[in-house]
């Protein structure tokens, strides 16, 4: 099968979308299909081979976060030469609901076309106010992907409609093992923490504070973060002056290293306090055999089995994930039984499972309709 794919956000910056592309992309291509991807990116950016670049993105505040997105004449004009080229039998496009590479592939393509959405936001003026104009686009979509429950409520309070779940996959055995940092965890345990620190729905300052509390009666405890800083002093001065060298701030780092830094500490936390539609780190946390403690959000509910594969705190709260973590750190056995109900549940997570789930929309949209061509009606 030939499928071409669209992802919205910049290739060269790290994000859930991004990787679910290029990770569901290099399932596919695994199991013998040609695929191909355009996503902005800048000129001289280094990209795989399957992946196009459809020039430079800027900046846009988007759900809580920077998303970085690619709209415009020179945009459609890249999605339509790639399109051409590609003789795709199926258009598989990545949050069509935002002003970037899929909503102009909706509008210029026609043919089966699937869509994911990843995003879990609130019910969104804009997005109501906007409908109207996205309209001619979005209802060429012929199947429709949520990453989970929260994500499918979002479609469909705003663009109407109904979409199948299909949840993020994990490249499981990618996390499996891997070298701990040099001198990680060490005898006084360690947390962990990935993800941007400059985004509050993270929930990085609530880490923060549930360190501030475990720190004294636990002198050689230590708190690794991993994620794209901000501002690196800022982060620290939240921390008292006594535990500061303590908490150890790597920035951000590659895919290899990422898996490093899980096998690095003894309980992993995530601590977001909202706007996550499924939760792919902590899904890659589990990968690695790591007991997790996560806020009681619907997607970390989802993923760990409804508490079952990791332990769930009150969202917000750190005295309550205190508690939770330093309960693990105190029992071992406890920490092993996590662990190998983390396994046993992000099982259903590895891309040889839901790549397989993503092929059977593709081969229901593909009924009775020819191969994606270019729209010779007028861009919007």
């Amino acid at each position: 099968m030939k499928i071409g794919m669209v992802c919205p956000y910049s290739w060269d910056v790290p994000g859930g979308v991004q990787q679910h592309v290029r990770d569901l992309a290099e399932a596919l291509i695994d199991e013998g299909h040609e695929v191909s991807v355009i996503s902005p990116a800048d000129d001289d950016t280094p990209l795989p081979p399957y992946v196009v670049g459809a020039g430079r993105a800027v900046p846009v505040p988007y759900n809580g976060s920077v998303a970085r997105l690619s709209f415009g004449f020179l945009s459609v004009s890249r999605v339509r030469r790639w399109l051409n080229q590609g003789g795709f039998d199926v258009l598989h496009v990545h949050e069509p609901g935002i002003p970037s590479l899929s909503l102009l592939a909706c509008w210029v393509a026609s043919g089966p076309i699937v869509a994911t959405v990843h995003t879990a936001i609130p019910r969104s003026r804009v997005l109501l106010v906007t409908y109207p104009v996205l309209r001619t686009a979005l209802e060429k979509i012929n199947g429709r992907i949520a990453v989970s429950e929260a994500a499918r409520t979002t479609l469909v309070e705003h663009i109407g409609g109904d979409a199948v779940v299909i949840p993020n996959g994990v490249a499981t055995r990618r996390y499996r093992k891997a070298e701990p940092l040099p001198g990680w965890p060490g005898a006084g345990g360690a947390i962990g923490f990935l993800g941007r620190l400059d985004e509050p729905r993270k929930g990085l300052a609530v880490l923060l504070k549930a360190f501030e509390i475990l720190g004294p009666a636990r002198p050689g405890l230590r708190l690794l973060v991993a994620g794209r800083t901000g501002d690196a002093d800022e982060v620290l001065h939240r921390v008292p002056a006594g535990l500061r060298d303590r908490v150890v701030l790597l920035g951000q780092v590659s895919e290899e290293e990422k898996v490093r830094v899980l096998h690095s500490v003894d309980v992993f936390c995530s601590p977001n306090t909202g706007g996550e539609s499924f939760g792919i780190v902590t899904a890659e946390a589990m990968a690695a055999g790591l007991p997790v403690v996560a806020s009681d959000i619907d997607a970390f509910r989802q993923v760990l089995d409804g508490g079952q594969a990791g332990e769930l705190f009150a969202v917000g709260d750190a005295r309550d994930l205190a508690r939770a973590a330093g309960r693990l750190l105190d029992d071992p056995a406890r920490r092993a039984e996590l662990s190998a109900a983390a396994l046993a549940a992000v099982a259903q997570y590895d891309w040889s499972v839901v790549a397989r789930d993503v092929l059977r929309v593709y081969e229901t949209v593909m009924l009775g309709r020819t191969r994606v061509a270019v729209d010779l009606g007028d861009f919007p």
